[in-house]
């Protein structure tokens, strides 16, 4: 009997451990297989399907049911997540989770994740009887692929069999259309990979007090101006509102270094203000919030603005006062200054292209960070010039998908390898690619034990405000690294905060109690094991010796 979640494409979340453990028996690797079935000639037949199951849908099902019906035993092998670029955000489903889907399964007997581009190897190595392939694949004469495969199944002696073509689903065509929320597992496996608890996650946003972190970066004043649209022009197409209020946040870095205070960081920020009212204003509200503002003034420029007019919950029109052209030679020294002289874990550069960050003043910038703390730079660009590629060798970089693809000049490639190539010349050591609805990716560098990418969907619900979802991120991602050493953990942390911030309208620093809760209720909704309050699997991860030396000692 296969049992599925309410989502609808995943594994049971209501699954016992003993269940659990039941199907992981099931996932063995190819040499596992092959000390279990045996040589040729076997007793019992063996058949193969290999795939992608993305999505194990009906016509998944047809398949697998024929091929079983050709032999004693059913091998199912799916392609590792690193292998599959049939579209930009594929797989939707990690490749533990798509093979514990299949273990699921009652017609299937084993399973194995390839972790090579074909299965060529692994025909090798397990010999089945039969391989069998969907009737696509040989409709119009037998794929290029299909032949390789062949080949190496009849040179050691076993068939090829094509399975009916009587009905076929598209993994992409659903979930293009009909994206299912696998949020929830997608979480609990990658937990469960890593050997990470809600407790560790919890414990790592208490440790976050007395962190000292530098914030370096462009502040910018968020303007909501409410009006009520009184008529239009009849001469002219011009709308005429009435006034009624103004609220004001303070924004860009400033909000960074809000957030990382709020969590219960130790803050200092460098910046720069014009000689204004909003000047006092943005160093009233950063100190009444405790954070230590080494605001340098600029008589020159007025302090950025970004004034959004609203009417009837519509968003009308953004006015910006601004002035990109770059910092003086004076205030560049004054920050070299702060960042040689500020002690801090952490030192965040946060880039708006308001006039701090250009390619003439990075490089001096980052040479006066202290050797020790970590290193982290965001480059929000939006419509202006900017290059996240500018911050080579931090320690972690947070740019959008759109940031990247500009930064690389790359507006085709499918977000993964892009995502790679990034990583690559940014000469970074963790990179948290934010993707707005669908998550992030994050790459890491390569290691035998620790995958070198993974994905976390987006855990936001109803969302009111997504503007300031990449600050959230920054902060909460930043103190996470900073305290744990873990880039799950920091992944993880900072997709929590970056939800919290789309429900809400302007910028407000996130609570960390606030985090600790929405954690409680996403353990109570991921694939645990519903009587104990750990994954089933306690895997032994990197990450979670990390964080239990950061945190316990």
């Amino acid at each position: 009997m296969v049992r599925i979640s309410g989502k609808g494409y995943g594994v049971a979340g209501s699954m016992t451990s003993a269940e659990q453990a039941l199907f992981h028996r099931k996932i063995k690797t190819a040499a596992e297989l092959r000390e279990i079935l045996g040589p040729a000639p076997r007793e019992r037949k063996v058949i193969m399907c290999h795939g992608a199951f993305d999505l194990v849908h009906p016509g998944h099902i047809r398949h697998l049911i024929y091929a079983k019906s050709k032999a004693q035993l059913l091998v199912a092998s799916l392609t590792s997540d690193v292998h599959i670029e049939k579209a930009s955000n594929r797989p939707f489903v990690p490749e533990n989770l798509r093979a514990m889907n299949l273990a699921a399964l009652e017609v299937v007997d084993y399973v194995v994740i390839d972790p090579n581009a074909k299965p060529l190897a692994n025909l090798q190595i397990i010999q089945p009887d039969y391989f069998a392939k969907g009737y696509e694949y040989g409709q119009d004469g037998i794929h290029p692929k299909t032949l390789e495969e062949k080949e190496v199944v009849e040179g050691y002696g076993g068939e090829l069999l094509f399975t009916p073509g009587d009905i076929v689903y598209s993994s992409s065509a659903i979930i293009e259309s009909a994206r299912p929320n696998l949020a929830d597992d997608k979480l609990a496996y990658l937990m469960d990979a890593e050997g990470i608890t809600f407790d560790l996650l919890r414990e790592a946003v208490r440790s976050i007090d007395g962190v000292k972190v530098h914030v370096v970066g462009d502040t910018i004043v968020d303007s909501f101006t409410y009006c009520t649209l009184v008529g239009g022009n009849t001469k002219t197409p011009t709308f005429s509102v009435r006034f009624d209020r103004q609220v004001d946040f303070v924004g860009g870095a400033g909000i960074v270094a809000k957030h990382m205070k709020h969590a219960g960081a130790n803050v200092a920020f460098t910046t720069v203000l014009g000689a204004n009212p909003l000047q006092q204003y943005v160093v009233r509200d950063l100190e009444a919030c405790g954070v230590r503002c080494q605001a340098v003034i600029d008589e020159t420029r007025p302090t950025t603005q970004k004034n959004l007019f609203i009417a009837g919950g519509y968003r009308m029109l953004k006015v910006d006062s601004v002035d990109n052209r770059s910092i003086s030679e004076r205030i560049l020294n004054t920050f070299c200054g702060h960042l040689q002289q500020t002690e801090a874990d952490a030192v965040v550069f946060s880039d708006f292209r308001h006039g701090i960050f250009n390619s003439s003043t990075i490089p001096q910038l980052t040479r006066a960070i202290p050797a020790g703390p970590l290193r982290v730079a965001d480059s929000q660009v939006a419509s202006r010039w900017g290059n996240i590629l500018d911050f080579q060798g931090f320690d972690l970089i947070t740019p959008n998908e759109r940031e990247a693809r500009f930064a690389l000049g790359d507006q085709d490639s499918i977000v993964r390898p892009m995502a790679l190539e990034l990583y690559r010349r940014a000469r970074c050591k963790y990179l948290i690619l934010k993707l707005g609805e669908r998550g992030v990716i994050t790459y890491r560098t390569p290691d035998p034990n620790v995958r070198s990418f993974f994905t976390i969907d987006s855990f936001a619900g109803h969302v009111v405000d997504p503007v300031g979802a990449g600050d959230a991120l920054l902060a909460y991602a930043t103190l996470g690294l900073t305290v744990t050493k873990s880039p799950v953990i920091a992944s993880i942390l900072g997709s929590v905060a970056a939800a919290m911030a789309c429900e809400s309208d302007g910028n407000k620093p996130i609570d960390p109690q606030e985090v600790i809760k929405r954690l409680e209720q996403l353990e109570r909704r991921a694939l645990l094991d519903p009587d104990h309050r750990v994954p089933a699997k306690q895997a032994p991860g990197v990450a979670l010796q990390c964080l239990q030396e950061a945190v316990f000692g």
